[in-house]
């Protein structure tokens, strides 16, 4: 079972990659996404799944779905920005104006090595910047990209490798917009994520840079029963603390989500209205508007990405099985 198939999703090429008690279903001619992630001891999708006929939405709006790649992250006020001297300007692309979710969209990324061995199976694909016409206005900086997808047993790892091969310094920041199925039953699930504050947002929803006390936010610490709960909300991760969410199911079934403690310092969390069939548990190695704070670099987020610099950054994905 550990190997990795193709299929096909609206015409387009997927890669499967199976062990086991999963299948992970990669679109890399559409963003690089993970579109499924079938339980096959559960019987249950674990992702929300784009369907067939969802292809025009998923073509406008691919964050919707899966795990996508946002880089980079959240807002950006106006779409404006400054970094050592250099402007850039994003697409407004939402309401008020402002950009939201970065440049990496639906673009198409090809698949450079496919392994297979006792331990499990892996996807690498890659995508370089400056062959995407509309990235280059935005942000003229040759990057490359590379993911790796690994699957070993009930446990799933993305690697996002990025190369820059400019000439100057640039700001850099990612996230993943993952969402989580909680099938109408929010009743029967806790999420526990270990955090030390909250961002103030103002009414357009971009950070102003201060931080709040978490509030009834405390009960993440435990474990915060989902039923009820109505959220769009970005938190800080405190110095002794992981990143690691535990999404848990009253049976014992349950996710644990985990991040590069070095890159991501934050997390957002979005029940798309009051929680009922999604929660979306969202890393981000910088805030929503970040360049845009007149904060330090430890406090956003900013990693600064020099010329011929290579950086790695990964999270895991493992699910947890009920103790018979």
């Amino acid at each position: 079972m550990k190997q990795v198939t193709k299929g096909q999703w609206s015409g387009y090429d997927t890669y499967i990659l199976h062990s086991r008690e999963l299948e992970v279903t990669l679109l890399p001619r559409l963003g690089n996404n993970v579109i499924s992630l079938w339980d096959r001891k559960e019987n249950r999708e674990i992702l929300r799944r784009p369907e067939e006929n969802d292809l025009s939405y998923y073509l406008q709006k691919p964050y919707h779905f899966g795990m996508p790649l946002l880089i980079p992250p959240g807002r950006i006020r106006e779409g404006q920005f400054q970094f050592e001297g250099t402007s850039y300007q994003f697409e407004p692309n939402s309401a008020g104006g402002h950009h939201i979710h970065g440049l990496h969209r639906a673009q198409s990324w090809c698949v450079s090595d496919i392994e297979e061995d006792e331990e499990g199976c892996a996807v690498t694909t890659e995508f370089n910047t400056a062959d995407d016409p509309r990235w280059m206005e935005q942000f003229p900086v040759p990057l490359k990209f590379e993911m790796t997808f690994r699957l070993h047993d009930a446990r799933f790892k993305q690697t996002l490798k990025v190369s820059h091969l400019g000439d100057k310094n640039i700001p850099f920041g990612m996230g993943y917009h993952t969402w989580f199925m909680i099938d109408g039953e929010p009743d029967r699930w806790k999420l526990e994520l270990p955090v030390q504050s909250v961002y103030e947002l103002n009414n357009e929803l971009l950070t102003s840079g201060n931080l709040l006390p978490l509030g009834e936010l405390e009960a993440l610490n435990q474990g915060m029963e989902l039923s009820g709960t109505n959220l769009d909300t970005v938190l800080r991760i405190g110095d002794e603390q992981s990143a690691e969410a535990l999404l848990m199911r009253d049976d014992g079934y349950g996710l644990r989500y985990t991040a590069d403690k070095e890159f991501f310092r934050h997390w957002v969390i979005y029940t798309k209205g009051t929680a009922d069939q999604f929660l979306c548990i969202e890393p981000y190695t910088w805030l929503p508007d970040a360049p845009n704070l007149d904060k330090e670099a430890s406090f956003t987020g900013i990693i600064t990405l020099k010329p011929g610099q290579t950086l790695a950054v990964s999270s895991h994905l493992e699910v947890i099985y009920p103790e018979l």
